[in-house]
């Protein structure tokens, strides 16, 4: 029941931290809550912004495939790609067992998987890495720095992050987000932001190049420090992907839901 729990907490997360990310790049965009269906769609060139996320408790295999089929055409009437997220312990037993294969027949691939986690960890000590300074991000050289990790990091065009992120107020304004920097060069980022009296860890990337020196863990620690100082919040929830997920244990997070995230084949 404790792993049910924070499996809907994790969604209840996303859906909570999306509305407002969708909204924010653009006040018009598709925000609806179906019945068993949440989409957050901002049809931007940043495929992150355009989400949908099943949302049903315990779905069994029948109702799975009904809203696999509901979701595709949701992401068919888009103009943008974007991602069909499925935490996998929302699902029933049969219903996580024949996921891969309702999926392909609905007409969805496999993008890449993730994992929920979230944790009682704050408050953290003042993060310090020898080879970087943090700097928040408040004007829009520094959110476009920020973009442009992300979008190395995920392989994407620079113009996609930076439709995603490029003038908004509220990642300057609301979001504790932090660049780390090498020598005065932005190399890794983090932010957080409050949900529903958690801190949700949002956007985490370092640059391909400084892989593997410990970057990406410091800035988050500096991002859920910070976070935490200013809104007094302990918990902290996030999703990771698979090259994340052996980071966030070190830091307190513990995982919940395995996730999947979707696209339309072709």
């Amino acid at each position: 029941m404790a792993d049910l729990v924070e499996s809907v907490e994790s969604v209840e997360q996303l859906t909570t931290v999306w509305r407002a990310m969708v909204l924010d790049r653009d006040p018009g965009a598709d925000v609806r809550d179906l019945p068993g269906i949440a989409v957050r769609w901002a049809d931007c060139r940043f495929a992150f912004w355009n989400c949908i996320t099943l949302t049903d408790v315990r779905a069994e295999a029948g109702l799975l495939g009904q809203r696999l089929n509901q979701a595709v055409d949701i992401m068919r009437s888009k103009k943008r790609p974007g991602f069909l997220w499925i935490f996998e312990d929302l699902l029933e037993d049969e219903a996580r067992a024949m996921l891969r294969e309702a999926a392909d027949q609905a007409g969805l691939q496999l993008a890449f998987p993730g994992t929920g986690m979230a944790g009682d960890l704050l408050p953290l000590p003042e993060p310090v890495h020898p080879e970087l300074t943090f700097v928040r991000v408040t004007t829009g050289e520094q959110l476009r720095a920020y973009a442009d990790i992300n979008s190395r990091a995920y392989g994407m065009p620079l113009e996609d992050g930076r439709d995603g992120l490029v003038g908004s107020t509220l990642w300057k304004n609301q979001v504790y987000a932090y660049l780390g920097m090498r020598d005065g060069v932005p190399v890794t980022c983090a932010g957080t932001v409050e949900a529903d009296g958690r801190l949700f860890v949002v956007l985490v990337a370092t640059d391909p190049q400084w892989e593997r020196r410990g970057y990406g863990e410091a800035v988050t620690r500096k991002a859920l420090y910070e976070g935490a100082r200013a809104t007094g919040l302990t918990r902290a929830t996030l999703h990771a992907t698979a090259a994340g997920a052996p980071v966030y244990p070190r830091i307190g997070f513990q995982p919940n839901s395995p996730m999947y995230f979707y696209s339309l084949k072709g």
